[in-house]
This record gives C-alpha cells, sequence and structure tokens, in this order.
C-alpha cells in the first residue's frame, strides 16, 4: 500500500450487480468492483448518478437466489468512474 492509502480493510475483487437507491436522485443498478468489510465500490461510468460525500444511500445486492438485505450506506469517497460507500454502521 501507498503511504497515503488510508485504508482500513483489505479489498476484495467482486464484481456484482447492486440497487442504489438515493432520496433524491431515485433508484439505479449498477455493478461492483470491489468489497471490504467497511464498504463496496460501484462503478458508475457515464450514468447521471451524481452523489456527493456524505450522502446516504440505499444499497441491495441483486440476483440472488433470496431477497438481499437493504443496507444503508454512505459515500465516503468520489472518482471518475463511481463511488465508494461506507457501511453506515461504520461510520
Amino acid at each position: 500500500m501507498a503511504v497515503d492509502d488510508r485504508r482500513v480493510y483489505c479489498r476484495t475483487a467482486m464484481s456484482a450487480k447492486v440497487k442504489v437507491s438515493h432520496e433524491a436522485l431515485g433508484e439505479f443498478v449498477f455493478s461492483t468492483r470491489d468489497i471490504s468489510d467497511g464498504g463496496v465500490f460501484i462503478v458508475v461510468d457515464n450514468e447521471p448518478f451524481a452523489l456527493e460525500l456524505g450522502d446516504k444511500v440505499k444499497v441491495q445486492v441483486q440476483g440472488l437466489p433470496v431477497e438481499a438485505p437493504v443496507l444503508d450506506m454512505v459515500v465516503a469517497r468520489k472518482t471518475v468512474d463511481g463511488f465508494g460507500l461506507q457501511f453506515a454502521n461504520a461510520v
């Protein structure tokens, strides 16, 4: 890891579809890039989904044989291709 890397949790590459719900922007389905014990990174690319740091969203994994729980998450990081979401209970 780089000296300025502030990661607390080890990330694992994982591609899954997740539904992300924002009170003002609505619901979108995105792919994940990685996951850790602290959160998940969603790849947004060119979608019109303009979150800001600190925004609260609800996230649910899609395509499982049973309905996944809906998790409260907070935008912790913003990049050109997506967002790092932190589990709300980890904030």
